[in-house]
Formats: structure tokens, C-alpha cells, sequence
């Protein structure tokens, strides 16, 4: 996903296929151009032993924005990376000038990847191999370099995020700027007989050329360090737990968002001791931090102000005890440490996947960062951190649960979340979601305060003032909101031993729901299940009635949004019921021994011979019904018509069969196409 803010759309790869979408309705669809593969391609790929259907496409993995405003798009190509270049004006146009795009895009449609266009250049991480099992990152250019195949550089990595940092500007040690990589790995350096997968932070440096001898095309900057969730101890299982930007493990419960200085790793990799590996017995490596001299210029260093002063003016000019050091040894001792020396937010549930940051001004004219945390089970959190309290101001369900939130993109405005299956468009300060002043106040969400003069939550501008608005960001003060009327109770009835459901959903997802019967709190039992939108009363019995309220409590602050007045019916209303049956009975009883009677009295005067038996009569009817349609000409004769129910023509129908009606018997059959089926009967049998 690109956002070109400059055209005002959304670039989307997907399948087979390239989207330019309206930036302000991502419903709107301005343009698109189709990138297939061709039968070949599929089927050379379907022999190597991959889904045709599925793997055997062309999944479009990297988009970004040239200088020339042009964009480079690569897509995996039925496992043969290929890139080329797309123009939009109106129409979205591939310029056909494929190249190849190996260690740029994944082989892997599921792998991951990261990329960055840093002024021009792209530098990605990714496999190299159709296998996967050969992880890189490399800047692909002129200088076309990358790490070394080795699992001291990189060991089974699950790579995140890539950020070009400009430390080179105006640096007095004249210092070059970065590209920092955020990985998951499995760590070498701990005793450990299961794989152990570590956070990691390594950079590079943009001007690095590679070695003369020693690491040629390869960096010779790359170093990597561990980032560490607290500063206290952690087991190595836990240290994986998910700091940003990274992604937890699938079997890890818990997730958590962790800041790092940009000063606190380059102090680690600047100043910091290194690990070396240590043989121990035969087949046994052992990392342990290194306590022996260190070459000079520094292994890993930039060419700076200090290396040009030795007479180093690129790296294809350092020295090979330099270089053989970094390759040995680009893991560093220390770890970074999170900022605060904890983590902004530590949470149970649904593993965090994505995480973007926005910015916002308070009413105090204050900033906080909010963050946008995409879940693997679809949903988007929003939450910030204040003083070092960390609010989930809303958890946002988008897809359906078995959905990963895949992509998160931010605009000044807007926030436009992927998946597998779609995307989707949000307001970051949409604040209508909040629809009374307790939960405006108390959710804290910096956009948002309670205007007084509108009676609503509405979005923070320079026009608002403390006097007509209400926002409580450092502890959600709600006192000063107008006193809230509580709602008229809804009368409901029940039959005894019928399950009641009493519905009520809280606006906040922070608050808790409290139920209350007659101003008593209500317990969950075997009568009653607390759900979290609702009351359930099993089996309920007389007991049951009274005054139910529902309220949701958040911080202290109750606000009542529903009450039930529930009543089992009474008793007179019973008894009543029972009388009418009872006359109903006594009725039916009547009229079935008066039938009885006028049927044996039909009886008897059919055996005297005072009554003729009806079917003689039909019969001659019916004969003579036929001889007169027999007489009339082929096209008035009477034949099984089929009579549409939707017809406003029924008029017709009774007009020509009013007098069969009274003479014959009628067949009604209704067909799925909604029509009834009209025909004779002659058979006696069938009556």
C-alpha cells in the first residue's frame, strides 16, 4: 500500500493486479492495471513443486514513490521476483521495463519482507533464493551490496521494519545517515536447547561501498544488537514478546509496544562492547563478550571525521583487521534497552501485528502520540500513554476474526488498515463514536471534547476554549459533565421457567457493565449469566421480577444506560385463561355431539330414500359440462391452465371457469416458480 498524497490516492498491489483508489473513498476506484503471470510462468513454477492455484501468481510486495515521481512495483511473479516501473496520470500505466527482482521482493508471497526507497535507491530485506534460505539485506544499485550468508549475521529472521535515518546532516563528527533494520531472529548467543527467537535493531551505513578484499559487496557497517524489552533480567523466551515494531510469536499470549531512543542505539553501537564466539568442546559455540583489543578505525563505524583524519576516505579503503573483525563479530554485548526501561503498553489477547503513530494536539495545546495498533484477529486498537499510564481509548472490530490486520498506512486524517481480504478507511479523530459527555471525558482520547454549546463529542480546533469545551486527558475527570436523565424503564413480561435476555451494551470499551435488581447488585449464577452486551435469566421464576438497571462503571464514574421493569404473569391473568379454555372445551363438546346427531339424521333419510345421493347429480353435470365443451371450436376449449399468483388478470380466471367450479373437483399444486397448477380430477378415487 502506497498513499499518494501528491495525486490524492491510495496505490494498492494485490493480486495479479494494481489499484489506484480514491484517497478521500477508497470506494471510489479511479483506476487500475492488471500484472499477470503467463501459463509458462505458472506451470515452470507449478514443477517446482508449488500451488499452482495459489502460490503460482503474481502478489504484488513492493510499492514505493521514485524521485521522478514515478513508482517501482515488484511482485513475486509465480516465485520469480520481478520489478518494473508505473507511472499514474489518470490511467496507471506499467512502463514494461521488467528487471530482475530477486533479494528486492520476496519469492514467498507469505514471507517476510521490508523495503525503503531512500533517495532513489532501494534497500530491502529479504531471501535471495527460491528456498528461502537465504535471508539478505542489500541496497540494490550501481553499489549493489549485501550482508554475508552466515548465521552469525542473520539466523532464521523475520524481518519488520526498515527507517532511513538523516544522523549525516549537519553532524559535527561528520557522520554518515543510517538505514536501520527492526528484526526477529533465532539467537545464537543463548545456552538454550530450543530455538530462542530475539528482537533485533542492526544499521547499516548509506555510503558503505563494501570492502576492497575482506567483504567485498558486502556491508561493512553491518551490526546488529538486541532490543530488550525492560532493564530488568528477562528470560530469553520472553524477550521476543513483541517490543515495537516487532511481531510476538504465535503461541506468546501477551504483546507489547516498547519505544527506543535513536541515541540509545548509537551508543550501543558506537560505544558498546561486542560478543565473540568461544568454541567449547567439539560441536559447541559459546558467545561471550569479547575483552581483547579492538582494531582501529572502529569495527562497524561510518567513515567519519575521525577516519578521514587516518586517511580513510570510503570503506573500500579500510584496513582487513577492520573488516575480518566486523565479520566475525556484528553482534553487540549490550542490548538496547527500551525507553523508560519498560514497555508504553503490555497486553493479553490477540498478538499485535502492525503499529503506526500519529500525533495530536491537545486543548491544551499539549502533544501526545497515539498509537494505531493493527491484531491478528482483525481489529484495531488506539491507545496513548500519558505520564506513563497507557489508555486503549477503543479496540475497532474491521475483519472478521480469523482476518490479520496486514497493513496500516497514515495520513493526516485518515487511517487505512489491510488485510488478506480488503481494506479499509477510518478517521483517526472521528469522535461521534462517543455519544454522551462521561464517555467523551473519560475515554481521553486527545482528539475529542465535550462541547458544550452543541451538546456533543466533537473534534478539538482552534476555536474551541476550556470554557465551552470539557477534555480531562491525565485523569478523565467527568464531574463537570451535565447531569444525565436517566432513561424510562421498559416493561417486559415472562411465562415462569422461560429464559429472559435483557440487552445492554456500554459505549466505552473500558468500562465495566453492573447490573443491578431492585438497587442490589447482581451476581452471576445459575440464574443469572453476565454477558458483556447483555443479562441472561435462566429458568426464570417468580423471584425474577423487579427493577432491573444496567449502568457501565469507568473510573468511578457510573452512568445508567438501560432499565427493565420485568413481571411474570399474574395470577388473576392465569386464572382467566384457564376459564376461557374450560368454555372453549364445554363448546367444543356441543358442537361435536350435535354434528353427530344431524349426521346419523342424514343417514337414515338416505337409506328411507328421501335424500338423493349427491354424486348421481354431479356426474350428470359433469357429462353434460363436457358434451357442451366438446361443441365448442378447439381454441375455446377448456383445458389445465396455470394460473400466476403476481398476475393482476385473476378477473379472467373466474370469468371462464365459474361454472367448473361448481361442477368439478379442483387439483391446487404449488410449483417453486410461484404459480398454482389448475387441473381435473375424474377419478372417483380421488375425492
Amino acid at each position: 500500500m502506497l498513499l499518494r498524497e501528491d495525486l490524492n490516492v491510495l496505490i494498492l498491489g494485490a493480486r495479479e493486479a494494481i489499484f489506484a483508489l480514491d484517497l478521500d473513498d477508497i470506494t471510489v476506484k479511479k483506476a487500475m492495471v492488471k500484472w499477470q503471470v503467463t501459463n509458462k510462468e505458472q506451470k515452470e513454477c507449478s514443477n517446482k513443486g508449488k500451488d499452482a492455484t495459489n502460490d503460482c501468481k503474481n502478489y504484488i510486495r513492493v510499492l514505493h514513490k521514485r524521485n521522478d515521481d514515478k513508482m517501482y512495483v515488484c511482485g513475486t511473479k509465480a516465485f520469480t521476483p520481478t520489478c518494473d516501473y508505473m507511472s499514474y496520470a489518470g490511467n496507471l500505466t506499467l512502463e514494461d521495463k521488467q528487471e530482475d527482482g530477486k533479494g528486492k521482493c520476496p519469492f514467498d508471497p507469505s514471507q517476510r519482507y521490508t523495503s525503503e526507497m531512500v533517495d532513489g535507491v532501494l534497500y530491502s530485506a529479504t531471501s535471495l533464493n527460491f528456498r528461502g534460505s537465504e535471508p539478505v539485506m542489500m541496497r540494490s544499485s550501481e553499489e549493489s551490496i549485501r550482508t554475508e550468508f552466515s548465521s552469525t549475521w542473520l539466523n532464521e529472521p523475520n524481518f519488520i521494519h526498515m527507517a532511513h535515518i538523516r544522523e549525516g546532516e549537519s553532524n559535527p563528527e561528520g557522520d554518515d545517515d543510517k538505514i536501520y533494520l527492526f528484526f526477529s531472529e533465532a539467537a545464537v548467543e543463548y545456552d538454550s536447547y530450543t530455538k530462542v527467537d530475539v528482537s533485533r535493531v542492526a544499521r547499516v551505513c548509506k555510503g558503505d561501498l563494501g570492502g576492497l578484499r575482506t567483504l567485498q559487496r558486502k556491508w561493512t557497517s553491518f551490526q546488529k544488537s538486541e532490543a530488550q524489552l525492560s532493564r530488568s533480567k528477562q528470560q530469553p523466551a520472553s524477550s521476543g514478546a513483541g517490543c515495537f515494531p516487532l511481531v510476538p510469536g504465535d503461541s506468546s499470549q501477551y504483546s507489547a509496544v516498547c519505544a527506543y531512543k535513536i541515541d540509545d542505539i548509537k551508543t550501543v553501537f558506537s560505544k558498546g562492547k561486542f560478543k565473540a564466539p568461544v568454541p567449547v568442546e567439539t560441536s559447541f559455540v559459546k558467545w561471550v563478550m569479547y575483552s581483547g583489543d579492538v582494531p582501529n578505525p572502529r569495527p562497524g563505524a561510518c567513515i567519519d571525521n575521525h577516519a578521514r583524519e587516518m586517511g580513510f576516505s570510503k570503506s573500500l579503503e579500510l584496513p582487513d583487521k577492520t573488516l575480518q573483525f566486523i565479520k566475525d563479530k556484528p553482534l553487540m554485548d549490550q542490548a538496547v534497552e527500551a525507553s523508560g526501561g519498560k514497555p508504553l503498553l503490555f497486553k493479553k489477547g490477540a498478538a499485535f501485528t502492525r503499529i503506526v503513530v500519529a500525533t495530536a494536539t491537545a486543548l491544551d495545546e499539549t502533544t501526545h502520540q497515539v498509537m494505531f495498533i493493527g491484531t491478528k484477529s482483525g481489529s484495531v486498537l488506539k491507545a496513548v500513554n500519558y505520564d506513563g499510564e497507557m489508555i486503549i481509548m477503543e479496540e475497532i472490530q474491521l475483519f472478521e476474526p480469523s482476518e490479520t490486520v496486514k497493513i496500516l498506512r497514515l495520513s493526516n486524517t485518515k487511517l487505512y488498515v489491510g488485510s488478506d481480504v480488503g481494506v479499509v478507511q477510518l478517521l483517526i479523530n472521528e469522535c461521534g463514536r462517543y455519544h454522551t459527555c462521561v464517555d467523551c471525558v473519560l475515554a481521553r482520547d486527545p482528539y475529542c471534547g465535550w462541547d458544550l454549546n452543541v451538546g456533543q463529542c466533537s473534534t478539538i480546533n482552534s476555536t474551541h476554549t476550556t470554557r465551552t469545551v470539557i477534555q480531562r486527558l491525565s485523569n478523565g475527570d467527568a464531574s463537570q459533565c451535565p447531569k444525565i436523565v436517566n432513561s424510562k424503564s421498559v416493561s417486559m413480561s415472562f411465562f415462569h421457567g422461560n429464559t429472559v435476555k435483557l440487552e445492554c451494551q456500554p459505549y466505552s470499551n473500558l468500562a465495566q457493565v453492573q447490573w443491578q435488581l431492585n438497587g442490589e447488585p447482581i451476581s452471576a449464577s445459575n440464574t443469572f449469566q453476565i454477558l458483556s452486551d447483555s443479562l441472561m435469566i435462566v429458568n426464570a421464576s417468580a423471584d425474577a421480577g423487579g427493577h432491573y438497571t444496567c449502568s457501565s462503571v469507568e473510573r468511578l464514574f457510573k452512568t445508567q444506560h438501560i432499565a427493565y421493569d420485568l413481571k411474570m404473569w399474574s395470577a388473576s391473568g392465569t386464572t382467566a385463561l384457564f376459564q376461557v379454555k374450560e368454555k372453549e372445551n364445554t363448546l367444543v363438546a356441543v358442537v361435536v355431539v350435535l354434528s353427530l346427531i344431524l349426521a346419523m339424521l342424514v343417514i337414515w333419510n338416505v337409506y328411507r330414500g328421501h335424500l338423493p345421493l349427491p354424486f348421481c347429480h354431479r356426474r350428470v353435470q359433469h357429462t353434460r359440462e363436457e358434451s357442451r365443451n366438446m361443441n365448442q371450436p378447439p381454441e375455446h376449449k377448456l383445458a389445465s391452465p396455470t394460473v400466476n399468483l403476481n398476475s393482476n388478470n385473476n378477473h379472467m380466471n373466474d370469468q371462464r371457469f365459474s361454472s367448473s367450479r361448481e361442477t368439478d373437483r379442483l387439483s391446487t399444486t404449488v410449483g417453486s416458480s410461484g404459480q398454482i397448477s389448475l387441473k381435473y380430477i375424474d377419478d372417483e378415487s380421488e375425492i
